[in-house]
């Protein structure tokens, strides 16, 4: 709250957290506007999905934790596959690649510290 916006010419520290704010709450209020206007939907929880997606996070941080994020990241996308209707090999190591290229991208093009190898 405390970080100056500056202006477009020259932004401050708090120019890029408010325009994220802002575009959040201009899609907040969208989907506020659709769900009021569409007849609602009863809701079902499988409980077990939840307790798969929540593994494969937990399991993700751990295993970045002590080994390294790439396992990390095939675990979590292997892992919560298993809540999804169909399950295959192959498009779990293309989302996985993805993700390690992501990772690597924030590495080495944005300098985040991240424990990739």
């Amino acid at each position: 709250m405390t970080y100056s916006i500056g202006k477009f010419g020259k932004a401050g520290p708090g120019m890029f957290p408010l325009l994220v704010s802002g575009m959040l709450l201009v899609i907040g209020v969208a989907t506020i506007i659709g769900a009021y206007y569409k007849p609602p939907v009863p809701i079902s929880y499988n409980f077990k999905n939840i307790a798969v997606v929540l593994l494969g996070l937990c399991g993700f941080a751990v295993i970045s934790q002590f080994l390294n994020m790439i396992f990390g990241i095939f675990f979590l996308v292997f892992c919560s596959a298993f809540a999804a209707k169909s399950f295959t090999v192959v498009r779990n190591i293309k989302i996985s690649v993805c993700l390690v290229a992501v990772a690597f991208g924030f590495k080495y093009l944005l300098g985040l510290n991240l424990p990739l190898i």
